[in-house]
């Protein structure tokens, strides 16, 4: 933990105090001036490579941004557990929930339970908030004995890519924590919120984004095997090396239809794969198997791309019926998607984006872990640009980043530039940039042009800040 508070953490409670009173009757009272007050907060994160390889057992290497969510919290007198947060679309407004504490505990006992009586009971927004809490109580990491009072602000824009979700889920469990006194790893802390994400909200993300908002080191790309969670050394960025974001101000949504549909195409493409193969396969429950796979290790992304070009590609479909594949097949391994029966859903592309992309991913650490010279920096853009074909190959690209990869291309080497890839589940959102250090006046140049282009306001994410748990959660002054 260190003693030093960030800047956006150290003027937090300044902050509240006055929103509070700009409020007037509306917020009163809503935080004790004699309690103390609990602060934590975690980082958006740039997708440098991997994305949704990460459900699939990819290695992803993943930047912590400097933007990121703040979130305030107080132990109450009564047993309500309330939130606050600015509305983003209208910053001068609040948005608000109060949930009554034992009535949450009592639906606690699972958390399916607990998300189905929260769905009825809070905004869509509030399930990221309460569903952390849920996930804390259901697996037995907190156990609270009074109600509390949540403020939440963040930096880290929505639905553009850098994972503005996680970064509130990760900071909400860590202040929930100093509250109540838990004491989580911050690899724990990450795992329940990624349950939060999927069984709460709905949304079938990997665990990729919570893992960076917890564990990432400023300045340094993590560097996690997602089979299920490994974290490895993480790569300090060397000399002569920089990351940008830039936001295409088109919205994505890891809840959206085509980051889920790929990811279940990528799941019924390892169910044919291990039919191929000759595992067995084991009926668990509604469109749930188990398959017995000692040679893969039930990952798509251990799966040679050689091995698979040569003996197992020719043999996937291109687009299966979601009614067919389960006559067929019984189901997926993937107890966080649903297929439906009359859906077409591609197989091939999504199935074979993360055998190719965990190799890509290694051989892009290797090379960006070895000091680069121009040549390797050159082969880094290659890679980077190969993610991002095969994104558009599974139908997650977008006219907006398809627009800002080239833009980065066309500023090129001789302004410090070396390529761009469409980041996290797609299908609009951000790019990641890699260039020199000095390129970051080619950055904001790509920035304007795209904005003069479109009428759209792209936002660039420069700057890192280290995860939640390098801090835990302190004391705000």
């Amino acid at each position: 933990m260190s003693d030093e508070l960030p800047s956006d953490l150290a003027d937090l409670a300044g902050t509240i105090r006055r929103r509070i009173a700009d409020a007037g009757d509306d917020l009163a009272g809503y935080f004790d001036a004699d309690r103390p007050l609990i602060g934590a907060r975690a980082p958006g994160r740039l997708d440098v490579m991997g994305g949704i390889a990460d459900y699939s057992g990819s290695l992803v290497l993943e930047m912590p941004l400097a933007a990121a969510a703040r979130v305030a919290a107080q132990r109450r007198d009564d047993r309500r557990i309330e939130a606050v947060t600015l509305d983003p679309a209208a910053p001068e407004r609040f948005r608000r929930f109060a949930l009554d504490l034992d009535g949450l505990l009592e639906r606690c006992a699972s958390l399916p339970e607990a998300a189905k009586w929260l769905r009825g009971e809070v905004p869509e927004w509030g399930l990221y908030v309460a569903g952390v809490f849920a996930a804390l109580v259901a697996e037995g990491d907190l156990a609270p004995d009074g109600g509390v009072g949540l403020w939440i602000e963040s930096s880290v824009p929505e639905g553009r890519g850098v994972s503005s979700s996680a970064a509130i889920e990760v900071a909400v469990s860590q202040a929930l924590c100093g509250v109540y006194g838990a004491d989580l790893s911050a690899e724990r802390q990450a795992a329940l919120a990624q349950r939060a994400e999927n069984e709460v909200v709905g949304a079938p993300c990997g665990i990729m984004d919570q893992m960076t908002a917890a564990c990432g080191q400023r300045d340094k790309l993590m560097a996690l095997r997602c089979q299920p969670a490994e974290l490895l050394e993480p790569i300090a960025l060397p000399e002569g090396v920089a990351f940008w974001g830039i936001d295409s101000d088109v919205s994505h949504s890891v809840a959206g239809a085509d980051y889920g549909s790929v990811r279940v195409g990528a799941f019924m493409g390892y169910r044919m794969l291990a039919e191929l193969a000759g595992m067995e396969v084991v009926h668990t429950g509604e469109q749930q198997v188990a398959v017995r796979d000692e040679r893969w290790g039930g990952y798509l992304a251990n799966i040679a791309p050689s091995a698979f070009e040569r003996h197992y590609a020719d043999h996937l479909p291109e687009w299966i019926k979601g009614r067919r594949f389960l006559e067929a097949f019984d189901g997926t391994t993937d107890a966080a998607t649903t297929i439906e029966g009359e859906r077409d859903y591609r197989v091939r592309r999504p199935t074979a984006h993360p055998i190719h992309e965990h190799a890509r991913v290694r051989l892009f650490a290797k090379l960006i872990a070895s000091k680069p010279d121009a040549e390797a920096m050159r082969l880094l853009g290659e890679l980077m640009g190969q993610s991002h074909a095969s994104y558009s190959a599974c139908g997650l690209g977008a006219e907006g980043t398809d627009r800002l990869v080239d833009l980065v291309h066309e500023e090129g080497e001789a302004a410090g530039l070396y390529g761009a890839k469409i980041t996290g589940g797609g299908s609009g959102g951000a790019v990641a940039v890699i260039g020199r250090p000095d390129a970051g006046d080619a950055v904001e140049r790509v920035a304007e042009r795209y904005g003069r282009e479109t009428g759209r306001k792209p936002v660039v994410f420069a700057g890192s800040s280290p995860g939640a748990g390098a801090l835990g959660a302190v004391d705000l002054p």
